[in-house]
């Protein structure tokens, strides 16, 4: 009788991070867009689990299983930005439970479709699986999950785009995506959410033909996690950290404001 299949277990790969903080007990990375955060079906190396692996060797949480050390929470393969990883089970429990009572506060930057509009507010609904593609997180009228997402509009390029602050207040699957959409103000780049929605947005709004091919053009979703905040689980000082816009959000950034 043939044995059943057994996952590998993640390798330590020499991977370079930017590392924003570290000490004995937490890192907080920046992480690179396209780096997967640990590995999974499609993707067993080359994660920054293999790169933490290398970094730390065995200084790493076991609370998330020997295929997820130290991962606390996570971030989408395209999403850059901010997330913390905890060295030790005593800092990965703290973390955690920061992370459930709301109290690891977490800030993202989003490139959006079109003039948003109020310039501020609250969303809030339930998020669950989609009825209609259980690949996709959707909008709820019942059965899903509260999801709270506060956002704030920080530039916008005429009608065609928006540079938006999102805080999240609770930590969906997909949420930002999912709220943004929902507002129909997809974000640029987001390869599931809105894609269909495009092309009709942009022969509405007569968006000039330089500027929709930047946008349509994207490689990635233009989100970027730019704050983290919380408590130090061990010395419980607040911490607060920033990370700028990675360099293709900028890039594209630079294209829009010259509209």
């Amino acid at each position: 009788m043939v044995p059943p299949a057994v996952e590998a277990l993640p390798t330590p790969q020499k991977i370079d991070l930017d590392i924003i903080f570290e000490d004995k007990d937490l890192l907080v990375i920046n992480k690179a867009p396209n780096m997967v955060v640990h590995p999974g079906a499609g993707n067993w190396d080359g994660t920054l689990v293999n790169a933490l692996l290398a970094h730390c060797g065995d200084q790493l949480s076991g609370i998330g299983g020997v295929k997820r050390p130290g991962i606390v929470h996570r971030l989408d393969k395209e999403t850059s930005g901010l997330l913390v990883v905890a060295k030790n089970d005593t800092a990965h429990k703290g973390l955690s439970a920061q992370l459930e009572s709301r109290k690891l506060k977490r800030v993202y930057n989003a490139l959006c479709w079109g003039n948003v509009t109020p310039t501020s507010g609250r969303i809030e609904t339930q998020i669950g699986r989609s009825r209609t593609n259980r690949q996709k997180m959707a909008v709820l009228v019942e059965g899903g999950k509260d999801a709270i997402t506060d956002y704030t509009l920080l530039e916008t390029y005429g009608m065609v785009a928006s540079l938006v602050e999102c805080r999240l207040q609770t930590g969906r699957t997909h949420q930002i995506r999912v709220h943004m959409a929902h507002l129909q103000h997809w974000i640029v780049g987001d390869p599931v959410y809105g894609k269909p929605s495009i092309p009709k947005f942009i022969r509405a709004h007569k968006v000039p033909e330089k500027a929709a091919k930047g946008l349509t053009g994207f490689p990635r979703q233009a989100l970027h996690a730019a704050q983290l905040e919380f408590n130090h689980p061990v010395t419980n000082n607040k911490v607060s950290f920033k990370a700028e816009l990675p360099d293709d959000m900028r890039q594209l950034i630079k294209q829009l404001q010259k509209l």
